[in-house]
């Protein structure tokens, strides 16, 4: 049985959604386990980079539910996917799919972007939408230092 699509429209997030976007990324960052290493920041921490650099210096988009909640996020940052996060609660039912879909329509021009080595699902998820293994690291390079890979998506 395939999974139900759940409804939700996606809006450019504005100042004002900063806290419901960081909330977000921490809750959906904790219900993914083991696949993600530990954050490097604490919550708070996390509260005030949304609030201060990633809402209004970055491309956001928030998908919510009929009745206002935060379901997923896109932040883009020039031709990056930045952060593309699910609530655990929707996961599987398109929305995130739907993000991949507005990321390459609003950069026609190509689109990279990086996932832990120990994300298997991302990767998998990547890889469905386009997206071709280009680098892989030590982690030696990010805050977590855990290996990553950076995918890329250009236009057929």
């Amino acid at each position: 049985m395939a999974a139900m699509i759940l409804p939700g429209t996606s809006r450019r997030a504005e100042p004002v959604d900063a806290p419901a976007v960081a909330d977000l990324l921490i809750r959906s960052r904790r219900g993914a386990g083991d696949a993600i290493p530990p954050p490097a920041h604490s919550d708070d921490e996390v509260r005030g980079w949304v609030a201060t650099v990633v809402v209004p210096e970055r491309e956001v988009w928030l998908t919510e539910d009929p009745d206002g909640r935060a379901l997923a996020v896109l932040v883009l940052d020039d031709d990056g996917i930045d952060q593309l996060y699910v609530d655990p609660s929707a996961t599987g039912r398109g929305l995130g799919s739907r993000l991949v879909e507005l990321a390459k329509s609003r950069r026609p021009g190509g689109l990279q972007l990086w996932t832990f080595a120990s994300n298997v699902r991302a990767q998998r998820f990547y890889l469905r939408h386009g997206f071709i293994e280009a680098e892989t690291t030590d982690g030696s390079g990010n805050e977590e230092k855990a290996p990553d890979i950076r995918y890329v998506w250009k236009p057929a």
